[in-house]
């Protein structure tokens, strides 16, 4: 498999796709982010897996997206995700509210190609009133009374994350995100940026294919030095909390956002360093 240039890879993804994104901890796409806002995306269904952070936040603000499942919405230290939280205020955007192990557990049911999976740790809680999709039963393998959740199948139209390298079998390195696998597998497409990438086949090397997603998932491959950025990449390099702190100081107002993404995103020079 040959990369391709990252504007290409943001083609890929149709408006009103359902979308799943890679939490800012865990090899975010940032810089296909940033390519979905150039390209002008409309209607994105997100999934933040299991949390959503800078990446769902840009987008909204640009307003590419249309709804948001997720955990939570923040950009780390700087707290609440400041266009998530205007666009929840205008009834701008459609939020599915989730919790971490719901959202891992309906991605994991789409990977093993079954139609729900069961979870406990919503009962009690007010959540099940907001989603009508999940449902409680009774556990049939038990002779007591012993309420049992089921969820739903996830499975996104197309996962979209970072990682530090690919090779021209389609491998892609992610290390012990291995989150982004069930994201994968669920997915009926994936697109990966990566930092790089390398000769031979990963998925050969005992040391490096128990951190690889294989190339059967795959679609497609962009290099995007620093992709993550201003978010971390494993070992790669960190995260820039203060580049993160800014934006979310210049997202709590519409003006300071158009501004942070005049100079960051849509700049010539911002699209060429990406």
């Amino acid at each position: 498999m040959s990369p391709i240039a990252l504007d290409a890879l943001a083609a890929r993804v149709p408006d009103g796709a359902l979308v799943a994104l890679a939490p800012d901890y865990a090899l975010p796409a940032s810089a296909l982010t940033h390519a979905l806002v150039r390209r002008g995306a409309r209607g994105l269904r997100l999934i933040g897996v299991p949390t959503s952070g800078y990446a769902t936040d840009v987008l909204i603000g640009a307003g590419c997206v249309a709804s948001v499942e997720t955990s939570a919405a923040s950009i780390g230290e700087s707290g609440l995700a400041p266009r998530f939280a205007a666009a929840v205020a205008a009834g701008a955007i459609e939020v599915i509210d989730a919790t971490c192990p719901a959202i891992h557990t309906m991605l994991q049911a789409a990977e093993k190609g079954v139609p729900f999976m069961p979870l406990r740790g919503v009962l009690g809680s007010h959540l099940l009133e907001h989603r009508p999709d999940w449902k409680v039963i009774d556990n049939p393998f038990s002779d007591d009374k012993d309420p049992i959740l089921l969820l739903p199948a996830l499975a996104p139209d197309i996962a979209v994350f970072h990682a530090l390298c690919g090779d021209a079998h389609g491998n892609v390195y992610v290390g012990r995100r291995r989150e982004l696998a069930s994201m994968a597998h669920a997915a009926r497409r994936s697109l990966v940026s990566v930092e790089r990438m390398v000769e031979g086949n990963m998925l050969e090397d005992e040391r490096l294919a128990p951190g690889c997603i294989g190339g059967v998932y795959v679609e497609a491959i962009a290099v995007a030095e620093h992709g993550a950025w201003p978010c971390g990449a494993l070992d790669e390099y960190s995260a820039d909390f203060a580049h993160l702190a800014e934006y979310a100081r210049a997202a709590r107002t519409e003006e300071g956002f158009r501004t942070y993404l005049a100079r960051h995103v849509l700049a010539p020079q911002a699209a060429a360093a990406q």
